[in-house]
């Protein structure tokens, strides 16, 4: 498994160049992509472009970023400008903004080298990338089974070794759950912490970009780079972004954790508990003192996620009409008729779903009793949150109920679907930070997350306990050998 700082060590000593590492990406990338389609298009000529201006940096001696020359995968939600951004939609399948998106932006002057934009459910709707219009990206562990989503693409790339680290987005656990499945690190950060400047918007007040690494280490480098206020973005915070691997210390003295009762219940699978129980006596060898903790609302996030996140997907997907941009159907007989058409072609199955469960529940004589009791319940789970980290630093649960489904088992059943996310909506819903790490297998050989969740702005404390899990156990050195 090759690091960010292994790669940044090879490059300053000369030892490689930025476009040997980019050509050797990008040739076992396309030497993968029959078996995993992990990306719904490649970069090269961005990508060796990207990784000339770092060569000529170093060869003018020049200090380079940690991630100059880093090969990495964008989901395809995010904005790159002059290059084709689909959201695995129909209907964007000819978009090309004609502007960055901050994160991106932010990564090319670091001299990151974007390989491709990876697969991803429609519009980042959907737990498995069986979603996404054009292909279903196979996990690297078990090409029959899903990655889970909706970052699948981003999960399955760094699991593969596709590419050394991605960024995702996570409403609901889009970056959380496809890390457990895939057996990598996924880091959700605080809402407002990255810019959504140039993520094509979900759930405007759920939807926060984040980084997959293969190690906590390089997750962090990642989410460092990323991070801080932009003005672009209303939502985004004022604050100031530490160098977040100075966090990651080997032990857990003084550390107080919670274990999140209301996750251990029915439809648990017994091998994910018996993996989080380990991790968790884990953490108590290194120093942290555990305790159990309620959050008795905890099992309202789903059905309040689903009215909040779906009302909030109606208003922002009505932008896709077929005038300005994407798909257009021809040869419409009248205005309303090409907007009907357009949507109805261009929209798939499970966003439709969820565009209609929106638009029901914010309509006239149905406001108050789906969508403003659903705010209300969303501030009772974000209490329930804060009572907790009274009395500790961390929260710890499972990612996911079980481990990796195999494609197509849910696809006619949504609700099974959509519980796949159980355990990560109400981290969204409270506006948290929230990470999975790889903490065991199953006797498929299926990795196991373990969550930890931290309180607003305190990725520093999710960071500090999920490298010293990390570095404790030999799960993060596990790797597929399809």
């Amino acid at each position: 498994m090759v690091s960010i700082r292994d790669l940044h060590q090879q490059l300053i000593q000369k030892d490689r160049s930025a476009l040997e590492i980019a050509q050797a990406a990008l040739q076992l990338t396309q030497a993968l992509e029959p078996k995993l389609r992990s990306f719904l298009r490649l970069t090269e000529e961005h990508a060796l472009a990207q990784a000339k201006r770092v060569d000529a940096k170093i060869a003018a001696g020049e200090e380079i970023c940690l991630l100059a020359g880093i090969p990495m995968g964008i989901k395809d939600n995010l904005c790159t400008q002059g290059i084709l951004t689909t959201c695995g939609s129909r209907i964007l399948e000819n978009f090309v903004p004609p502007f960055e998106s901050t994160v991106t932006g932010r990564l090319t002057e670091a001299g990151a080298v974007m390989i491709g934009k990876t697969n991803l459910d429609e519009f980042a709707m959907g737990s498995s990338t069986e979603n996404s219009a054009y292909q279903v990206t196979a996990n690297p562990w078990d090409l029959a089974r899903v990655p889970g989503g909706s970052s699948g693409g981003s999960a399955a790339a760094v699991a593969g070794g596709e590419c050394v680290v991605s960024l995702g987005s996570d409403t609901g656990g889009s970056i959380r759950q496809p890390a457990a499945l895939c057996g990598v690190v996924g880091l959700k950060p605080t809402y407002g912490l990255v810019s959504r400047y140039g993520l094509v918007a979900y759930a405007s007040s759920l939807d926060q970009i984040g980084p997959f690494g293969r190690s906590v280490e390089d997750t962090a480098i990642l989410l460092g780079a990323i991070a801080g206020h932009d003005p672009k973005d209303a939502t985004s915070l004022k604050v100031d972004v530490p160098d977040y691997t100075q966090f990651l210390k080997p032990d857990l003295k003084g550390m107080k954790v919670g274990v999140i009762l209301e996750t251990f219940g029915e439809g648990l699978d017994e091998q994910v508990n018996q993996a989080v129980q380990g991790a968790i006596a884990q953490l108590k060898t290194l120093g942290a003192e555990i305790q159990e903790i309620s959050c008795p609302r905890f099992r309202y996030g789903l059905p309040t996620y689903y009215i909040i996140a779906p009302s909030e997907a109606s208003a922002n997907l009505a932008r896709y009409d077929g005038v300005k941009y994407g798909f257009r159907k021809p040869d419409a007989d009248s205005l309303i008729d090409m907007y009907t058409q357009t949507r109805a072609e261009g929209f798939g199955v499970e966003v439709k779903r969820r565009i209609m469960i929106g638009t029901y529940v914010l309509s006239a004589g149905y406001y108050d009793a789906y969508y403003l009791k659903a705010q209300k319940a969303r501030t009772l789970i974000k209490e329930d949150f804060e009572k907790a980290f009274e009395s500790v630093d961390i929260l710890v649960c499972p990612t996911t109920p079980t481990t990796a489904f195999k494609a197509g088992e849910k696809t006619d059943d949504p609700l099974s679907m959509y519980l796949s996310d159980l355990m990560t909506i109400p981290v969204n819903l409270a506006g948290l930070p929230g990470l999975s790490l790889p903490c065991g297998f199953d006797q498929q050989g299926l990795p196991i997350g373990l969550q930890i969740i931290g309180n607003v702005l305190r990725e520093d404390q999710v960071l500090h306990a999920a490298y010293a899990y990390e570095q404790s156990t030999e799960w993060h050195e596990k790797q597929p050998s399809f």
